[in-house]
This record gives C-alpha cells, structure tokens and sequence, in this order.
C-alpha cells in the first residue's frame, strides 16, 4: 500500500521526536525483500549506508568496529602524510541538533593506513581510504602509495576547514582542476573527491566542470559547514577553542544543504559519477531523501559519533521500512526520482 500525503506529511516533516511508521515489520521480514545493495565506481556495497570519514574511523579499534557493524564499507579517517595529534581541546561539542567540531585531522599519518589494509580487508568489506594532503605534492605520495594497494577506492579531502592557514582545496576551482589532472593519473584504483558545501549555482557549474575534464568516479558530499560560531551566553565563550571557536557546523543543520549539493550535481554531472550523500542522516527517511535527490549511497557521521555503531542496523531497517511501505523494492526504484511539485 502507498501511503497517503497525510502520512507522508507527517513522516517527512517532523521536527523533533521519533518518526512513526503506519507499518511495522520486523528487521527480518523488511530486510528480507528490499534490496538495499548499491554500487559506487565499480565496487558493490550490500547496503545503502556507510560511516563517513571523520568521526571513530582513526585507530585499528575504531575501523574493526567498523567492520564488524552494518556498515556497507570501512573509510578511514582522512590522513596526511605524518601523523597528526589534531587542534587543541575543546575541539568538539554536541549541539541539540547535530554538532560543531574543528578537529584538525587528528590521524595516524597514511603509512600506518596503509600498513591495516591487509587485515582490514580479511574482515570481508569494501576499505575506502580517505587522503587529505597540505598540498599537491603530499595528496600525489598518498594516492601512488594507496594506488599501490588492496584498497578498493580513494576518497581525496578537499573539504577539510579546520586546519588554521589552509584553504579549503575545493573552494578554489583552479586548485582543484591541477590538484584532479595530479592525482587522477597515478593508477587505475576508482579516485573520488569529498567536496565542501556550495551555495550559489554558479559554484556547482564552476565545480562540476573540473570535475567532467578527469575520470573522476565519485563524489562525496558536503564536508560539514565551515567557519560557523557557537557561543555560550553564560560563559560568554565560544563553545570550542581551535580558530576562536570557529568550527565545522554538523548533524541535522546541515541536511537541507547536503540534499541540495546532491541535487545540483546529481543533475550536472553524468550518471557514471557516482555521487555519495553526506549531512544529517539519523534516520531511514533521511537516507531516502538523499536516495531521491540522487545519491548512489549515503555515509553516516553526527549519528555514529552520538549513537554509535548500532546506527547503521537501525537505519538500514528504517530505511527499507518505509520502502516497502511505498512498494519499492529496490534502491534504483527511488533513485534521483524527485518528482516536481
């Protein structure tokens, strides 16, 4: 059965609270007929949904947690070529809705990345490695290495924006198209991008651009919203300390811009990109939203931070839920099917 506007309504647009679905199933019998299996460059993900590079994915613990969750995939945290113990604390803090954090990319450094990849991928799921140079030359010595490896895709960082003194690689057009021409040609591993939000039409067309001239194969989008502030009135403080506070702005205040960057690229770029959604997933319903506005799979950071792994068991069922509640039975069923109002 479909469900009504009504229903839809109410499950679409809640505010605050659980979302209530008119049906129940148990996670067997939604799990069992909807096929929430997805492919990204080339490589199958037995489910829609995988943790995002930042948030519990640094240490060898982290990862095999990863692993042994519902996550379709392990990424690892976003590293540089030496190890990073990352920006002074307080550099995180929960938010009513989502979080603010300027982490600095505190990391292991790529050469003890590299080194898990064996046992990583024993553990039986796609590795995604995340690389986030200071410059062309360091995302160059990353890619050949991992090219070199058993990994299964390359996510390249132009997103990070809390590093103090470094630019955002993404913000800057002709940065990205030397830094694409660089490392796209270092090896036949599927090369993805992890870009920071856009805001005006003018930067997805600019950004979309680059991106047709090299064989990229995916994009992974948004990176949280950088340099936001939140100060507590009490204390008269911002809440954080790196940059004066200013911090990346994560969780549910971020989602209308994730749908959005999914949206306009899912429209511009061809469909032999394949786009990875990113920005206030908590619930089955989230991930359906980004799976309409266009996304081949989502990735999952606030959530996982605040809930832990478990997350990834409960929106895949939610997820497949409120599928079978609307008679697909399939991800392609729903895919950038956003329908005109």
């Amino acid at each position: 059965m479909r469900l009504t506007p009504q229903q839809c309504s109410l499950q679409l647009f809640p505010q605050i609270g659980r979302h209530v679905y008119p049906y129940s199933f148990s996670q067997e019998d939604a799990l069992m007929k909807i096929d929430l299996s997805t492919h990204v460059a080339g490589v199958k993900l037995e489910s829609y949904l995988m943790n995002a590079s930042g948030p519990k994915c640094t240490t060898w613990e982290e990862l095999h947690t990863i692993a042994q969750s519902h996550s379709s995939a392990v990424v690892t945290k976003s590293c540089t070529i030496a190890p990073r113990e990352g920006n002074p604390e307080p550099r995180y803090q929960d938010l009513p809705l989502g979080s603010i954090q300027s982490m600095g990319l505190p990391n292991l450094g790529y050469k003890a990345y590299l080194e898990m990849i064996p046992a990583l991928k024993a553990l039986g799921k796609p590795v995604i490695v995340s690389v986030s140079g200071f410059s062309v030359e360091d995302n160059i010595e990353m890619v050949t290495a991992f090219q070199q490896s058993d990994v299964d895709l390359i996510e390249v960082n132009f997103s990070c924006p809390n590093i103090p003194g470094k630019a955002q690689v993404a913000y800057d057009f002709e940065q990205t198209d030397k830094a694409l021409a660089a490392i796209t040609a270092l090896g036949n591993k599927p090369i993805g991008i992890k870009l920071a939000p856009y805001f005006d039409m003018s930067h997805f067309v600019a950004a979309a651009n680059v991106i047709k001239k090299y064989p990229v194969k995916f994009i992974t989008c948004i990176n949280s919203i950088g340099n936001t502030l939140i100060i507590d009135p009490y204390t008269e403080q911002p809440i954080i300390k790196p940059k004066g506070g200013f911090g990346g702005l994560c969780g549910d205040y971020i989602k209308p811009v994730g749908l959005a960057n999914v949206r306009a690229f899912r429209e511009l770029l061809d469909d032999n990109v394949q786009i990875i959604g990113v920005g206030g997933i908590k619930t089955g319903i989230d991930a359906f939203e980004y799976l309409l506005a266009g996304a081949d799979a989502v990735q999952i950071a606030t959530c996982f931070e605040k809930e832990g792994e478990t997350c990834f068991e409960r929106i895949e069922t939610e997820l497949a839920e409120f599928m079978k509640s609307k008679n697909y039975q399939c991800i392609a069923d729903a895919k950038g099917k956003l329908k005109p109002l």
